[in-house]
């Protein structure tokens, strides 16, 4: 993890930068009118660039917070293919109990990934947020994660335009100068089948959108387009080592934004 003191959060374009992995919790909306059990994807993979997608293992942990309670949803998960621009891979399918009126917020701790190409594994600990009828309860507060990203924008209303600000924590503490990769939902899961949307915009010419968090874990994105845009926070993390190898334990949050109408 680099440790950059900065005073503001600067977002940037590093182009040596490969298409980022990014652990999908993908459910087709965020704001649910009926009660009932929602379907959602979990999917390890490159959306921007409808790219390659990554054997997704039983994860560790998959759960909800509402009203401040937990209710572990590891029962609801089945294993399926998911297939993108460039294979075929691993990935499960589940459901979120969407009952009461509040927030969902949905977890998942992923078995750690090994990368191959790089010698590490890689443990995406991330975050998505549900609302059932327009009363917010549980997306401004920290679940206790080992690493997290906390909103300070209430992630499932965001106007495209406006900026979308986040805090990253490891261990409930602020992390300075943490990398956030930054990623576009460019190509979407179709929940009625294994694949993927043909992406509606090109990859960045520059590679990974970039920000740094500043010296209180804070960073800040203007969010050009409406849709889901996803911010993975890299090796932001304390545990930096599984079986003998490095291990990058990254915080990732997703968020939706809508145009104005």
């Amino acid at each position: 993890m680099k440790k950059l003191l900065l005073s503001s959060a600067v977002a940037l374009t590093l182009p040596a930068m490969a298409s980022a992995h990014f652990l999908l919790e993908y459910t087709t909306d965020t704001m649910i009118d009926r009660p009932g059990d929602v379907p959602v994807k979990l999917i390890f993979w490159h959306p921007m660039e409808n790219s390659h997608v990554m054997n997704l293992e039983r994860p560790q942990e998959f759960y909800m917070i509402h009203n401040g309670d937990k209710t572990d949803l590891m029962d609801s998960l089945e294993p399926v293919q998911f297939t993108g621009g460039q294979n075929t891979g691993a990935a499960f399918k589940g459901h979120v109990p969407v009952k009461r009126s509040g927030d969902y917020v949905l977890v998942t701790v992923p078995t750690p990934y090994y990368e191959e190409a790089e010698d590490i594994y890689i443990q995406q600990i991330a975050k998505a947020f549900l609302n059932r009828n327009q009363l917010p309860t549980d997306w401004m507060n920290p679940v206790g994660l080992p690493t997290e990203i906390v909103p300070l924008n209430k992630p499932y209303n965001i106007i495209a335009g406006s900026t979308f600000t986040g805090q990253v924590l490891a261990d409930g503490q602020p992390v300075a100068g943490a990398e956030i990769e930054i990623e576009y939902m460019a190509a979407e899961p179709d929940m009625n089948s294994a694949s993927s949307s043909m992406p509606v915009v090109s990859a960045m010419p520059g590679g990974a959108i970039v920000a740094i968090s500043d010296m209180n874990g804070y960073f800040t994105f203007g969010v050009p387009r409406a849709g889901y845009w996803g911010f993975a926070a890299l090796g932001s993390g304390p545990v930096t080592e599984h079986e003998g190898k490095e291990l990058s334990q990254d915080a990732v949050i997703w968020i939706r934004a809508w145009d104005m109408e």
